[in-house]
């Protein structure tokens, strides 16, 4: 049997990386730039994330959250109050330590005007919001404090991949402060359950929600709480994460409030924050060997009108009926919204049209020629279905549209669902676990191993054993899990299982 022909070389099974990184070419999302590690997010990357900017920033605003912006730049003796957190990103920080630029007697421009104090270009902002909270927050009645910021954030990354590692990316990132730590800790749960709604609901990526280890804590929390999501070469991503700080950015900022009984105590922060690698999930979730796959909840476009005009004089009465079917569609309403439709009119062949669109991941691609007006069908592809094409009634297709654009969103979750489930394990070995994550010379090295479920005794140095053994990190502690049982590297008692995995 001939091997079948794919609009992405190499494939999946053949070169996992590189078949990514030709998933976002095809797609036209984003690109390098000459600036080492730093991407442009192109037109059609960045409506996605316009789209999951816009739903998420929804949802933050309904559990009370506001909207603010903070400095770009962050003193460096700020970063230094909080001991740990400086710890944790130091190797990823980019200084600023001039303030201009002065030709030198050969006419090459020189750093001039050396800062005071250096500057840190936000790697995140914890310590710098923390330093205007503490001017905002006097007493127990300013509390709590619900902040969110949308911006650019820099990391340093020696390893670039984009959308999954840029030296420079866009995030959001929440910040509040509570009176009690009860409070600043139920912040931390809710924020996390609606970080897994919208990567269930609007991504349709399936998740697992539970606590980091303190070996994989964000540096300087007391906890920090996360999703995770199997992408297709079964390694982990952590989409997004949700940090109960307790008081330790509190007392190093000077965040105090005078109590109801007029004590002065330290305020209980959180941070929570999601970005741009939420497209990389994405595509790694849903992609096949023909490009990209677009959930429609976040597709810049759902519905993509391709004119089929073979001859000029039916030409006109195909692009007037593609007009029409346009405007019916924009009417029609689908996840909140109106449906998105693009009518493509360019002057190309029609395969070539097709299969841009196909690479780029539209949901549906409707093809309308003039055997279609004689019997008023049209000719409908469904993304989830890889490139296979069925006519439809007009009719029935403009009136069926919004359960079709559900049931592709629900399909690409299930299928993603499925895939997590295949590929996860309980396992109670020592052997057993080092074959799990060991490739077999049939094996490729890129695709193997999943989850494994696992009980362990809480023992740092067995999670620092794997790590160099064998790449693998505990993910996260799941969300009830108290299955007692035996560390199967110590045989120890285990106060329950983790999840296991390589990852991103």
């Amino acid at each position: 049997m001939a091997k079948p022909r794919n609009a992405i070389s190499p494939t999946r099974e053949e070169d996992y990386p590189e078949w990514y990184q030709q998933v976002v070419k095809a797609a036209d999302l984003a690109e390098n730039t000459p600036v080492r590690g730093c991407m442009v997010i192109k037109p059609w990357g960045y409506g996605i994330w316009e789209n999951i900017r816009d739903v998420l920033d929804g949802m933050f605003k309904a559990t009370g959250h506001k909207n603010a912006y903070f400095p770009l730049f962050i003193p460096k003796s700020f970063l230094q109050r909080e001991a740990e957190h400086i710890d944790g990103f130091a190797k990823e920080c980019a200084v600023v330590t001039h303030s201009r630029l002065e030709a030198d007697e050969n006419g090459v421009l020189q750093p001039a005007g050396e800062l005071e104090e250096p500057l840190i270009v936000r790697p995140t902002s914890e310590t710098i919001i923390g330093e205007l909270f503490a001017r905002w927050v006097q007493s127990y009645r300013d509390l709590p404090l619900l902040i969110n910021q949308w911006a650019n954030v820099v990391r340093w990354e020696m390893r670039p991949r984009l959308f999954l590692r840029t030296a420079e990316f866009l995030w959001q990132e929440g910040h509040t402060v509570h009176a009690t730590a009860e409070e600043a800790i139920e912040e931390t749960q809710l924020m996390l359950r609606t970080y897994a709604t919208f990567a269930e609901e609007w991504l349709a990526i399936p998740v697992l929600q539970g606590e980091k280890t303190e070996a994989e804590r964000f540096p300087g929390a007391e906890s920090t709480l996360c999703i995770e999501a199997m992408m297709q070469d079964r390694k982990a991503l952590q989409a997004g994460t949700s940090h109960f700080l307790g008081q330790n950015f509190s007392k190093a900022c000077g965040i105090k409030f005078q109590g109801i009984e007029g004590k002065e105590e330290f305020g209980w922060t959180t941070s929570w924050g999601v970005s741009t690698r939420l497209i990389g999930g994405m595509i790694m979730t849903h992609s096949d060997d023909d490009g990209l796959i677009v959930p429609p909840k976040v597709a810049p476009t759902q519905i993509v009108l391709l004119p089929v005009t073979p001859k000029e004089d039916t030409r006109e009465l195909v692009l007037e009926a593609c007009k029409s079917l346009e405007e019916k569609l924009k009417s029609l309403d689908f996840a909140g919204s109106s449906i998105r439709v693009e009518r493509d009119d360019r002057d190309l062949r029609g395969g070539e049209k097709y299969w841009q669109w196909v690479k780029k991941g539209i949901p549906l691609t409707v093809e309308i020629g003039p055997r279609d007006l004689e019997n008023n069908t049209v000719f409908v592809g469904r993304r989830d279905g890889g490139s296979k094409r069925e006519s439809m009634n007009l009719d029935q297709f403009v009136e069926q549209v919004p359960q079709i654009l559900e049931d592709i969103q629900n399909t690409l979750f299930q299928r993603a669902l499925d895939f997590r489930e295949k590929h996860s394990r309980i396992i109670n070995d020592k052997n057993e676990f080092y074959e799990f994550f060991t490739p077999t010379p049939n094996q490729k090295a890129e695709i193997h191993g999943g989850f494994a479920y696992v009980h362990w005794d809480r023992d740092p140095k067995w999670e620092e054993q794997i790590k160099n053994d064998l790449k693998v990190t505990i993910r996260c502690i799941p969300e009830n899990s108290d299955e007692v049982g035996t560390c199967i590297f110590s045989g120890n008692p285990s106060p329950g299982r983790v999840v296991m995995a390589k990852s991103y």
